[in-house]
């Protein structure tokens, strides 16, 4: 699993690329956020465009990300998510949990 993170007009903009599953690429992504939401960041937007897989690990932090941020006042949205990982967000029943946008710069606009 590949991270990068940007910042853009107070929202951290989280790259994903490889496959999100439990062990290291769902720890590696739990510090990423674990960190921004330490430093008071409660704005995300993850693009899982490059996210070939993605598992019920991965999707417990999507969740658990969305509702820290939420009770901080902010939130998680998701740009792009493969078809992959569409059907499998909507097979577990969380895809309509999230804002999902077609490219960054909509999904960091739809914060202001």
């Amino acid at each position: 699993m590949d991270i990068s993170v940007r910042k853009r007009s107070q929202v951290q903009l989280i790259q994903l690329r490889g496959q999100l599953r439990l062990g290291q690429a769902v720890d590696e992504l739990r510090r990423t956020i674990d960190e921004a939401l330490g430093e008071k960041d409660t704005r995300f937007v993850i693009n899982l465009a490059e996210v070939s897989m993605i598992d019920s690990s991965g999707i417990g932090l999507l969740v658990r990300c969305l509702a820290s941020t939420k009770q901080r006042g902010g939130s998680l949205k998701l740009v792009k998510p493969s078809s992959f990982a569409v059907k499998t967000l909507r097979l577990v029943g969380v895809l309509n949990l999230f804002e999902v946008f077609d490219d960054d710069d909509a999904a960091v606009e739809s914060f202001a």
